[in-house]
């Protein structure tokens, strides 16, 4: 557990350091970009070691039919985060869908997994990203022009569907399939 706390420590330290420390981050220049991807990069390192080796105590059982809610919600998620990349109609409209993606998958997992260790690391992760929209939220936003619209969103449509396909077959190689559980 002391692994992942401190991997979810670093994760926000990283992320929030431009903007709790922006002189000192100016001051860094381009090596910037490389401390806190190397940050960013341990602190994802620290978070898996550290949720794969937490111990199970369970807090709740999550509801029968929550593999599906789960499933539903991360095809939301993912969608989400190619909304930037992509470009289509949400893109001038959504300020944060990265962050909101983010959000959605922290409530996903909390719903299919009851367990100190999934609500530290997935309530974490979730609690950082809706921090991170207030710290950004006090400052201006320039919308962004439209730019490719319903391409764009066919384009992503299809992306979430090949990244939902590749993060499931992930999980199921890492044992955990999300097909099968809290489906009754």
């Amino acid at each position: 557990m002391t692994l992942l706390i401190l991997g979810l420590l670093l994760w926000w330290a990283a992320h929030l350091f431009k903007r709790a420390a922006p002189d000192v981050r100016a001051n860094l220049g381009d090596r910037g970009k490389g401390y806190v991807a190397l940050a960013l990069g341990a602190a994802l390192v620290l978070m898996v070691i550290g949720y794969r080796g937490a111990e199970f105590m369970p807090v709740y059982t999550p509801l029968p039919g929550m593999g599906h809610a789960n499933n539903t919600l991360m095809l939301i998620s993912v969608f989400l985060f190619g909304v930037g990349g992509t470009k289509g109609t949400l893109y001038p409209k959504m300020r944060h869908p990265m962050l909101w993606g983010t959000v959605i998958w922290s409530v996903a997992h909390l719903l299919v997994n009851g367990d100190v260790a999934s609500l530290v690391l997935f309530g974490g992760i979730g609690l950082w990203a809706l921090v991170e929209m207030t710290v950004i939220n006090r400052t201006p936003w320039q919308r962004p022009a439209p730019v490719r619209g319903i391409k764009g969103d066919a384009m992503n449509l299809v992306g979430t569907l090949v990244l939902f396909g590749l993060i499931a077959a992930i999980h199921i190689w890492l044992g955990y399939n999300p097909f099968l559980g809290n489906y009754g």
